[in-house]
């Protein structure tokens, strides 16, 4: 049964409009699997584009109840912004919807599974979730218009949080949805991508010079957290240059690191994913490649006391 914490957090989570028929969903506290979505609207044509889905079916539905008690739209399209099930699990609920994403994200999606059973907190609800492909995909990028406003879906050129990264860039708003390659108040995690690919990633996204960002997961931001989110990714590629030095192995050099400025944020157990991917690189192993998640795992829960990792989603 589901906490009452976590029904607050569910019924907590707003639409808020950052500029004109533009909003983010935002779903406190954005930790594992509680993602922000956006809402592109336009009044005239009855269009709405929606950035992502959320990871349960209550989540989801909360999303869509959402969207057409405060706009009333219903989504005519939806973007995945990549694979993971936070921003995917829900899609299959966006029945009459035209589901884009890039073609990577759709390959990934076939291998869809529930996290394994004891890795986080047992009272998550995930409800009838099953797999939903994209039924629209593409390359490098394509524009959406919903009414005349341009939707620039871009895939950001590299492995990065994951290999299918896209992000949403409305340049009449100066509005940028930027999916996971930016956590704001949240450990960044690119275990599924590379540490070089998101540095490459987010020296992309200044060039849009975003007045307003929304992340994957916490607050809207500016421009700043570009600069917080590359100072972590330095730090842990200085870490393992470090650690992989010195033969200590990624739960090893975790537990030893000296965390400070990023102490405070959620999920610090995602330092020792992290790692793995940044000594991969340092094996000179391809940017993306597949790694041992069920070991990654299980270090991940050894750091957080052997606990299960904690999800109010």
């Amino acid at each position: 049964m589901r906490s009452r914490q976590q029904i607050s957090q569910i019924t907590e989570a707003r639409l808020r409009e950052l500029a004109e028929n533009v909003f983010a969903y935002i779903q406190p506290d954005g930790g594992w699997f509680v993602n922000n979505c956006g809402v592109i609207v336009d009044p005239n044509s009855g269009d709405c584009l929606v950035v992502d889905s959320a990871s349960t079916e209550d989540r989801t539905r909360n999303l869509i109840r959402t969207i057409r008690e405060s706009t009333g739209h219903t989504a005519s399209v939806l973007v995945n912004t990549h694979h993971h099930g936070d921003h995917t699990h829900g899609n299959y609920l966006f029945d009459n919807a035209v589901h884009i994403a890039h073609r990577l994200c759709r390959e990934e999606l076939r291998h869809f599974a529930l996290p394994a059973p004891g890795s986080f907190s047992d009272t998550v609800d995930w409800g009838d979730i099953h797999a939903c492909l994209p039924t629209v995909t593409f390359e490098e990028s394509l524009t959406v218009h919903i009414g005349e406003l341009a939707c620039h879906l871009e895939h950001v050129g590299t492995a990065a949080h994951t290999t299918n990264d896209v992000v949403v860039w409305l340049p009449e708003r100066s509005v940028l949805f930027a999916g996971d390659l930016l956590f704001n108040g949240g450990t960044p995690f690119v275990v599924h991508g590379s540490i070089e690919g998101s540095l490459a990633a987010l020296r992309a996204l200044r060039r849009y010079e975003a007045v307003t960002i929304v992340p994957g997961h916490g607050p809207v931001a500016d421009a700043s957290l570009i600069d917080f989110v590359e100072s972590y990714l330095l730090f842990v590629q200085d870490l393992a240059a470090d650690c992989f030095a010195r033969g200590l192995a990624p739960l090893e050099a975790a537990r030893q690191a000296e965390l400070g400025e990023f102490e405070r944020l959620l999920d610090s157990e995602r330092l020792v994913g992290n790692l793995y991917r940044a000594y991969a690189e340092i094996e000179g192993r391809p940017r993306g490649c597949r790694l041992d998640d069920g070991r990654i795992l299980a270090d991940m829960v050894a750091f957080n006391g052997g606990r299960p990792l904690t999800c109010w989603a």
